[in-house]
Parts: C-alpha cells; structure tokens; sequence
C-alpha cells in the first residue's frame, strides 16, 4: 500500500473512528491484499510508511469476497469485476485477507 492511501487511511480514522471504517481492497494478487490487510489493521510491517507502528485494527476485505460482492449491485458488479474475477485466484486471495482480519482486525 502506497504511502499516500496509508495517510489517507489515517486520516479517515482519525476523523470518523476506525470502528466506523472497512477497507475494500481490490488488488490482483494474494500476496499483496494480505500486506494491505496486514497495513491498515496492524501496522505497516515495512515501517516506511504513516501506518509504521499504527494499529488501526481496521477490518479489511478483497472486493471478491462474498460478504463484499452481496453488497454490491449485480450489474455493477458484472460491469466492473467480474472479468478480472475469472482470472485472479480468488481462493488465494481470500483466504490471505481473512487472515490478517482475523488476527488484527478489532471491529469485525
């Protein structure tokens, strides 16, 4: 997660409450969504960023997540995701973001 979505994040939080946020993460790979994840509930681990040593405990998904894609209307789903769905390996993805929300998330 790049440095200006980690202020941005920081902000949001500091003005609504972490409670009161859900971080949508739509990011390709599993490897990465698990980083995010990992950023925005527990810290940036790289601590390079203005997360480094923030413990935010945001709940963070992948927008392909059941939870998520039930939320979001059918067509707009159709129009925007679905395509790149088929070619990401969801599973993999899924199962990365749930972990980190999981141990860190406080407010899932």
């Amino acid at each position: 997660m790049d440095l200006e979505n980690q202020a941005r994040i920081k902000e949001l939080a500091e003005e609504h409450g972490p409670g009161n946020l859900v971080v949508i993460l739509g990011g390709a790979e599993a490897e990465a969504s698990g980083l995010a994840c990992e950023t925005v509930s527990n810290g940036d681990p790289t601590f390079a960023g203005p997360l480094a040593g923030v413990q935010l405990g945001l709940a963070c998904y992948h927008v392909t997540e059941p939870e998520v894609k039930e939320e979001i209307d059918e067509e707009v789903y159709e129009e925007q995701i679905s395509m790149m769905e088929m070619v990401l390996d969801v599973d993999a993805i899924i199962e990365e973001t749930k972990k980190y929300r999981e141990q860190y998330s406080k407010f899932v």
